[in-house]
């Protein structure tokens, strides 16, 4: 699984999410007023020697008693033209709170019309360890150690997808969990959508 490298945005945005779909080529970068922004140089040496915290989320839409009825997973495409499912994902700024986080990626990855319900303080279901060697964890990143806190985001808005996320598919907390789906995503993230579901009384 591979993770991209940070783009600054037009107001500095550093992007990057825990996506197993991109080689790490960094689009143009746009003008810089984030203090905490990293250099590719910078990034590399920081990811030899920390972990690196992210957020992940599973968007799902809920019907009238709060029960899971349809699951958000995106679809995106690498440099090379691959195409992979994944989730909403992406670091944790310096000095910025979780939620903050959960709420930027949420947008960048689903559109401002997304609105995501996030309580005050929110909770994650799981904290999954991205390891750069296989067999360590459920899950793998191969350029780094990565921390994720992972949470389940009902959403009650339009989401258009943005940046490079090419589209969210809409499918059955079933379908969601389902081997086939498992098999299209990479770096584990099968198990943490099971693990999501399972949270939120979803599997049966």
């Amino acid at each position: 699984m591979r993770t991209p490298d940070p783009e600054p945005g037009d107001n500095g945005d550093e992007r990057e999410s825990l996506s197993a779909s991109f080689s790490g080529a960094p689009a143009s970068p746009g003008p810089n007023t984030n203090p905490a922004w990293l250099s590719e140089v910078e990034l590399a040496e920081a990811r030899r020697r920390l972990p690196m915290l992210y957020v992940e989320a599973l968007p799902v839409r809920t019907d009238g008693m709060g029960a899971v009825t349809q699951v958000g997973i995106l679809l995106r495409a690498t440099p090379l033209g691959e195409m992979t499912r994944t989730l909403v994902s992406g670091r944790v700024r310096y000095g910025e709170t979780v939620r903050d986080a959960l709420f930027r990626h949420v947008e960048n990855d689903l559109g401002p019309m997304a609105f995501p319900l996030l309580p005050p303080q929110p909770a994650p279901f799981t904290v999954a360890e991205y390891f750069p060697l296989p067999g360590m964890s459920a899950f793998h990143d191969d350029r780094q150690h990565a921390v994720s806190l992972a949470f389940v985001v009902p959403v009650t808005g339009t989401c258009e997808p943005r940046q490079d996320a090419l589209e969210v598919t809409w499918l059955s907390p079933e379908e969601a969990a389902s081997d086939a789906l498992s098999a299209e995503m990479e770096g584990g993230r099968g198990t943490l959508i099971r693990l999501g579901l399972a949270s939120v009384g979803a599997l049966r």
